[in-house]
C-alpha cells in the first residue's frame, strides 16, 4: 500500500461515520436500507469533490479508491478537519430532473469499428442517448439507469424527464470549449501539473498549493508515461487523432496512419494537450469508466469533463512533473 493510499483508508469512514455497516444477509442481493444510506453519503461526497474540482472519478455513489484520494487531497487543500467535511457534505443535494431535449437526439450518430472507416467520417460522435446522457452528468450509463429503472434510456423522446446525478457543471459537449475558457498566459509561471504515475492521479498547483487534481491513467506497462520534467506545448481542443499502429504496437511513428476526426468518441476525447516530448500529451477519453484501469500509449488520459476542466487551469508553458 502506497503512502497516500494507507492515509486515505479512513477518510470515506469518517465522512459516512453516521451510517452501519452493510448488511449482507439481505435475501435476493437487495440492498439494506444502510447500504443506501453509505450510497447516498458517497454521492454527496462525490458530488461535492467534483464540483469543487477535485475529480473523484465517475459519479455512481460507489466507494472507491479515487473518491477516498479525492477527498483527502481536498480536505488538505482546504484545511478541513473531517467533521467540517463531514457538515459540508450534508448540504449537498444529490438528484436532480433533467429534460431530454431535441438538441440531445440532434447530436447523436453513427461510428465505423475501424479506423480506416473512421478517418472517412466527419466527426466521431456520440453513438447512443445513454453515453451523451451519462457524460454530461459526469456518471454511468449503468448508474444513470439504476436511477431510472423503468425508462429505456435509449428510447427517450424530447420532453422526458430523467433522474441525474446533481453536479454543478455538467459536461456540455457543445458548449466546449466556448464556457471553458483558457486561462491568461502569465498562469504558466504560477502553476504546475504534477503527475503521479503510482497514485494515478494528476495535480494541478498553483503558487505551491494544491487547487484541482483529477483520477488518470497514466500510460502503461509496456508503454509507460515518461517521468521528468516536461511542459505543456500547446492545448488543442477538439483534436484530430494520428492513428498509427506502428505507434500504438511498438512505439515506432511510420508512414501507414490513419487521420481520425474529432468528437466525443475521438480516441484522445475532447482535448489534447500535447507535451514537449513528441506523441505525448494530457487528453480526454471516450471511455470514462475505464480510467485507472485500461492502459493507455504512453500518456495521461483523463474523462472528458476532467479534461474539460483542465482546460481552464493550463496554458502553453505550464510545467509538467512526471514522477
Amino acid at each position: 500500500m502506497t503512502p497516500l493510499s494507507r492515509i486515505v483508508a479512513a477518510v470515506l469512514a469518517l465522512v459516512t461515520a453516521g451510517c452501519t455497516s452493510f448488511d449482507r444477509s439481505q435475501p435476493n442481493n437487495q440492498p439494506s436500507q444502510s447500504q443506501h444510506l453509505m450510497q447516498e453519503q458517497t454521492l454527496k461526497l462525490q458530488i461535492l469533490l467534483d464540483g469543487e474540482g477535485f475529480g473523484p472519478g465517475v459519479v455512481d455513489g460507489q466507494d472507491g479508491e479515487f473518491t477516498r484520494k479525492a477527498a483527502l487531497l481536498y480536505q488538505q487543500a482546504r484545511g478541513l478537519s473531517p467533521d467540517a467535511l463531514n457538515q459540508l457534505v450534508q448540504n449537498i443535494q444529490t438528484l436532480d430532473a433533467y429534460s431530454v431535449a431535441e438538441e440531445d437526439l440532434s447530436a447523436l450518430g453513427t461510428m465505423a469499428s475501424e479506423p480506416a472507416a473512421q478517418s472517412e467520417q466527419e466527426k466521431l460522435p456520440y453513438t447512443s442517448l445513454a453515453e451523451l446522457l451519462s457524460e454530461r452528468f459526469h456518471t454511468t450509463q449503468a448508474f444513470l439507469q439504476k436511477l431510472n429503472p423503468a425508462s429505456d434510456l435509449n428510447s427517450l423522446v424530447p420532453g422526458t424527464r430523467i433522474t441525474v446525478p446533481n453536479v454543478r457543471r455538467p459536461f456540455r459537449y457543445d458548449r466546449f470549449p466556448s464556457t471553458y475558457p483558457a486561462p491568461s498566459g502569465d498562469t504558466a509561471g504560477s502553476r504546475r501539473v504534477i503527475v503521479d504515475v503510482r497514485e494515478k492521479v494528476l495535480q494541478v498547483f498553483e503558487n505551491g498549493q494544491i487547487i484541482a487534481a483529477f483520477p488518470i491513467t497514466p500510460g502503461s506497462s509496456a508503454h509507460p508515461a515518461p517521468t521528468g520534467e516536461w511542459r505543456i506545448v500547446g492545448a488543442v481542443p477538439w483534436p484530430w487523432y494520428r492513428y498509427d499502429d506502428g505507434v500504438l504496437n511498438r512505439g515506432e511513428r511510420t508512414d501507414d496512419f490513419y487521420n481520425l476526426p474529432p468528437g466525443p468518441n475521438n480516441p484522445v476525447g475532447v482535448l489534447w494537450a500535447g507535451l514537449n516530448r513528441p506523441g505525448v500529451g494530457i487528453h480526454g477519453t471516450p471511455v470514462p469508466d475505464t480510467i485507472g484501469r485500461a492502459g493507455s500509449h504512453g500518456c495521461i488520459r483523463l474523462s472528458n469533463w476532467d479534461a474539460a476542466t483542465f482546460y481552464t487551469l493550463i496554458t502553453k508553458g505550464t510545467p509538467v512533473t512526471i514522477r
